[in-house]
């Protein structure tokens, strides 16, 4: 009996670094289901006309939208909900309660200041992909793992919408420093869980930081795992050279100035999700070459 296709199963040999959606920040909404292909527009608790304003507001201020929930909760245990803004550009995190699904419309979704309604949130968060009408795999190893995460990091740990890039699953993104992982197990949820407290990251399932383009992801991940390096912050994007995605990305340390060479290259068409029939080509960074830039010491 042939083996329902999976498409994590069948990407388990595509490099993850790079791959990591690009989004400038991120509006999360406590909504406990049930969640469709599209989750805001799908929502069935969420009006209409105000998932049409959210959405229209989120795209307006580079925001993206996501449906978030304790593991394994299904049903609403009341009217007042939270909502959290990250810009992981900045490392802050906001979060305000809103009673009525109709205040969704007019939150504001500044970036740059604190607007009204915002509090900070002490944080972090670690939110996992378990949206299984988008894709099946997401369901059915995504749910398993959020579980077991939330029975050690109960308060850090949320089911989240769609994060992107299903054949990588089970796809984890950690606020309120943007960084997106893939091929997360349980073990590996738990230890990402424990490094986002300690301001750290865990460079082995990293996919890239959102605030950055695909190529610069690619190098700041080779160049965290060059240097033996694990803090959050310990690396500052100095310039992007790159040229259609390929050419040189320059980093600063606390050692000095190092320069990743990355090319683009094409990845044959596959599936990219469980559901897709069509098989669609992608793209991969090589990591050419890392060295220190010339005059550092």
């Amino acid at each position: 009996m042939t083996s329902p296709y999976r498409c994590s199963v069948a990407a388990a040999d595509q490099p993850m670094a790079g791959t990591a959606a690009v989004d400038a920040g991120f509006l999360l909404v406590e909504h406990p289901g049930p969640w469709g292909n599209k989750a805001l527009a799908e929502s069935r608790i969420i009006p209409e006309e105000t998932r049409t304003r959210l959405a229209a507001n989120a795209d307006a201020h580079g925001v993206r939208v996501l449906l978030i929930r304790r593991p394994g909760e299904r049903s609403a245990a009341g009217p007042a909900y939270r909502v959290f803004l990250a810009h992981p550009a900045t490392g802050r995190l906001d979060v305000q309660v809103l009673d009525g699904r109709e205040a969704l419309a007019d939150l504001d979704l500044a970036l740059e200041a604190r607007g009204p309604g915002w509090q900070p949130y002490a944080g972090p968060l670690l939110l996992v992909c378990t949206n299984g009408r988008r894709d099946v795999c997401c369901a059915e190893f995504g749910r398993p793992v959020a579980q077991a995460v939330a029975a050690q990091l109960p308060e850090e740990t949320w089911e989240t919408t769609h994060l992107g890039g299903h054949r990588f699953a089970v796809a984890v993104l950690t606020l309120p420093d943007g960084m997106s992982y893939g091929r997360v197990d349980a073990e590996a949820g738990v230890a990402i869980g424990e490094a986002v407290r300690r301001g750290e990251v865990v460079p082995a399932h990293l996919r890239g930081r959102t605030a950055y383009a695909p190529q610069v992801q690619a190098a700041e991940v080779a160049l965290l795992q060059e240097l033996g390096l694990t803090a959050v912050d310990a690396l500052d994007l100095v310039a992007d050279t790159t040229v259609e995605g390929s050419g040189t990305v320059t980093f600063r340390s606390a050692a000095g100035e190092h320069e990743v060479s990355v090319v683009a290259e094409a990845v044959a068409p596959a599936r990219q999700s469980c559901a897709d029939l069509v098989e669609k080509p992608s793209t991969a960074w090589r990591v050419a070459s890392v060295r220190a830039r010339a005059g550092n010491g």
